[in-house]
């Protein structure tokens, strides 16, 4: 692989496979964070900044603002700091200090808030903030990911086109919901292309993005405050919600006994397809997409007294074998 730019080196072939997590089946989990932003999100990144550019938004020494937890934040600081655009951040109290860190490292500016919405989440405080800031200086630009159609866009045409060209025939496709970019342009493709196959989203408890109750999180990547309006509930097949101790188990399990480190929102994926395992036809191919690693979240989900404090007791590997 050879590229012009950071943004060029996207790495979308590259599958991990677990012949025994689904019995009688075989699962590919989608490795999505060997990249130079470390997640998915880089696709997510590129595509909302072509997108200003196209449309006329975002010019030489233009100003990029946007909201995230933490994932997009640095896909942004790096493609910005890669094209020669200013970037700043909105985020809040639960993003990992390592994107923070990374962030203001690419040249970023990170603005956190620490006020809660109404539903006890951050993001709608964060785009009031953003709201604030496009009033003060309207040379900004806010790509928002949240409603821009760019961002389920990139993930049709690359990630799950990508799915199908490596593997063909896939039965079962579990995609985390976040903003709900990488799963409804996703969906959105499969629904085209593979209509046959059962799409299953995947949820943290807390989150209202599909209608269910609000509640603390603490883990950024999955969930939301508010449904963003790319949200397309009617192409899934099936949502699984898993809590957050959950998926902190399942990272350290992967971690312990594969040797694999992935992010939060990777370990609640990969518990939806464990809870879901019995269901699943014997011969089925089964794919989940792994979003980020899990270097960013040696200060909280690997961290003892971190998911001690937050879960009353150290989450330990889940007892099956996989």
């Amino acid at each position: 692989m050879i590229g012009d730019s950071v943004d060029d080196l996207v790495t979308d072939d590259v599958f991990l496979r677990f012949g025994d997590a689904v019995p009688g089946s075989e699962l590919y989990l989608k490795i999505e964070g060997l990249n130079p932003a470390g997640s998915v999100k880089l696709k997510t990144a590129v595509g909302l900044v072509d997108d200003a550019r196209r449309r006329g938004l975002l010019g030489p020494g233009g100003h990029v603002v946007e909201s995230s937890s933490g994932n997009l934040g640095v896909a942004l600081a790096t493609v910005c700091a890669a094209r020669g655009y200013d970037f700043t951040c909105v985020t809040d109290l639960n993003a990992a200090p390592h994107n923070v860190a990374l962030m203001r490292a690419l040249g970023a500016t990170v603005v956190v808030v620490d006020q809660r919405d109404a539903n006890g989440g951050f993001l709608g405080t964060r785009i009031a903030r953003i709201g604030r800031m496009l009033a003060e200086n309207p040379l900004l630009v806010w790509p928002n990911q949240y409603a821009n159609p760019a961002n389920p866009r990139v993930h049709a045409a690359r990630t799950a086109r990508s799915i199908l060209a490596e593997l063909g025939t896939v039965d079962h496709l579990f995609v985390g919901a976040g903003t709900t970019g990488t799963l409804t342009g996703c969906a959105t493709h499969f629904r085209e292309a593979s209509p046959r196959t059962r799409i299953i989203a995947v949820d943290t408890v807390g989150s209202v993005t599909f209608g269910t109750p609000a509640g603390p999180r603490h883990i950024p990547g999955l969930g939301t405050s508010r449904t963003p309006e790319i949200c397309r509930a009617d192409l899934v097949d099936e949502v699984v919600l898993i809590d957050e101790a959950e998926a902190v188990r399942t990272c350290r399990m992967l971690a312990r006994r594969h040797g694999l480190l992935v992010g939060g929102s990777s370990g609640s994926v990969f518990a939806a397809v464990l809870g879901r395992a019995h269901e699943v036809p014997p011969g089925s191919r089964v794919v989940a997409i792994a979003p980020d690693m899990g270097e960013r979240y040696l200060s909280t989900v690997y961290d003892d007294d971190w998911a001690a404090a937050h879960y009353g007791i150290e989450p330990r590997p889940p007892v099956q074998a996989v």
